[in-house]
C-alpha cells in the first residue's frame, strides 16, 4: 500500500438492512482515525464487490443484523477472489455470536465483531491490517 494514501474502506450493510445509525458512527470513527470511507448503504455481495474494486478499497467492512452473514459474508470474499481482488480485507460487524467467528474466518473473513465490541477495537483492527 502507498504510505502516502489514506486507507480506503468500503462500508456497507450486508443485504437489505436499514440500521444506518450505527453505520454513521462507525464511518465517523474510521474517518477520525484517518481513513477514507466510501459508504454504500444496503447492498448485496455483487454490488459490494463491484464498488470495492472500482474504489480501489483496502478493506470492505460489512455490517449485519439480519442473520444471513454466514452465507453473504463469505460470498463477498469468494467474489473478490474470483475477480482477482483477494487482497482486499473483509471484516464483519454486527449480530454475530462468538461461536460463529471461527467459521467466518475459515471462510476468508479477516475478523468478525459481535455485540459489545468497541468501535476503538474495530477501528484498530481495520487500521492495522495491511493490504
Amino acid at each position: 500500500m502507498d504510505v502516502t494514501r489514506q486507507r480506503r474502506v468500503v462500508l456497507a450493510h450486508l443485504g437489505m438492512e436499514f440500521h444506518w445509525e450505527e453505520s454513521i458512527s462507525f464511518a465517523r470513527a474510521l474517518r477520525d482515525a484517518g481513513m477514507e470511507v466510501i459508504y454504500l448503504g444496503s447492498e448485496l455481495p455483487e454490488g459490494i464487490v463491484q464498488s470495492a474494486i472500482q474504489e480501489d478499497a483496502d478493506v470492505v467492512a460489512l455490517s449485519t443484523f439480519s442473520g444471513d452473514h454466514m452465507t453473504l459474508g463469505p460470498r463477498v470474499v469468494k467474489l473478490l477472489l474470483e475477480r482477482g481482488a483477494g487482497d482486499i480485507t473483509v471484516v464483519l460487524c454486527g449480530n454475530i455470536s462468538s461461536g460463529e467467528i471461527a467459521g467466518l474466518k475459515e471462510k476468508g473473513i479477516a475478523d468478525a465483531f459481535g455485540p459489545g465490541t468497541t468501535l476503538e477495537r474495530i477501528v484498530a483492527c481495520i487500521k492495522g491490517g495491511e493490504r
